[in-house]
């Protein structure tokens, strides 16, 4: 008898939740991970349900945002250079994609090899298995971000506006603090607008980000960014938020927060999970970081920085929190991550 497709199966039907690795080592089909949901069907049939008045809103956030990014990284440089004694012009671009609307690609985050009796490898693997030796060979672009550029990221979208949500229950945060998104407000969140969760959907969590970093002195940026460990509101980092994306049949996630989900995560209890294989999740552990599970374990495409305000206030205007995402990567053969070129189309 045929084996199920892993995707078929519950979260707690899962022999490894952590790690969910699809097709061969080094082939099309691993490096597309979650991405290989989007048949030409379920892309087909969110056209079909989504695409009605033609109106179209941008969620790339300016490339010189982050002015001032965490952990060192670039901030963008933009050279014009002319060409033809000054009758044309060429442009160079320098930048970083993490610095500014991204989505993490497969070569991003790893996990560690192996957790055995509460203890983690030192040694860790990105999704499939593939080491950070190939990842540094040049001539090696296994997991690179050219899979997805291959086929585009296409399909139902769905925002939930946590943000828009908050302020109407008068609940008060700053996006740079560890403020939970939970998985309760989500899920009311979705009920209140009458949404109904597809399988294929991207999943997207607006937190207000963007509209706050706007708001702040070139001071305050800078502070921000000297920080060695800095804080990032998001979506809690639990469990039952792993098994809710799984069981809903999500083929991205993506946000206007910096790393997705909540940083740094608060320690998580694990004692009341099942599975087949106890080594992988012992009751006691150092926090749960969702970016080993959903990159490094599912192979999930991560969005984060997306500009979601002109989305929020036309979801708001139509009352109407679903649309057709496209989205086409940089066909860079290796790339760690790319820019989400992203059209939200209603």
């Amino acid at each position: 008898m045929a084996q199920k497709d892993p995707y078929d199966l519950k979260f707690d039907e899962l022999p490894n939740p952590m790690r969910v690795w699809k097709g061969p080592p080094g082939s099309h089909e691993e490096a597309l991970g979650k991405v290989s949901i989007l048949t030409p069907d379920v892309v087909a049939k969110a056209a079909s349900q989504e695409i009605r008045t033609g109106r179209r809103v941008t969620v790339n956030w300016s490339l010189e945002q982050l002015e001032y990014a965490p952990f060192g990284r670039i901030p963008v440089k933009h050279s014009i250079i002319p060409i033809l004694d000054g009758d044309a012009f060429d442009d160079i671009y320098t930048f970083n994609p993490q610095q500014s609307s991204q989505w993490d690609g497969l070569r991003h985050f790893s996990q560690p090899k192996f957790v055995e009796d509460g203890q983690r490898s030192v040694e860790r693997v990105f999704y499939g298995g593939t080491t950070k030796t190939q990842i540094y060979n040049r001539t090696n672009s296994r997991l690179g971000i050219q899979a997805w550029a291959s086929e585009g990221i296409a399909g139902r979208g769905v925002l939930i506006d946590y943000a828009w949500w908050a302020e109407k229950q008068g609940i008060e945060y700053s996006t740079f603090s560890q403020h939970h998104v939970k998985l309760s407000d989500i899920t009311q969140i979705a009920k209140e607008c009458d949404i109904i969760f597809q399988r294929g959907d991207i999943l997207i969590v607006r937190i207000g980000m963007t509209k706050e970093w706007n708001s702040w002195s070139d001071q305050a940026k800078q502070e921000y960014a000297s920080q060695s460990n800095p804080l990032h509101a998001g979506v809690e980092n639990s469990m039952d938020v792993l098994r809710w994306i799984w069981d809903t049949g999500f083929s991205a996630v993506a946000g206007d927060a910096i790393s997705w989900e909540v940083r740094i995560p608060i320690p998580v209890d694990r004692r009341s999970f099942q599975s087949d294989v106890p080594q992988v999740f012992p009751s006691i552990n150092p926090p749960l970081f969702l970016h080993e599970y959903l990159l490094a374990g599912w192979g999930m495409p991560i969005g984060e920085m997306f500009d979601l305000e002109a989305l929020s206030q036309t979801c708001q205007e139509l009352d109407r929190w679903t649309f057709f995402v496209t989205s086409a990567p940089l066909n860079m053969p290796g790339g760690v991550s790319s820019p989400p070129n992203a059209l939200m189309i209603f």
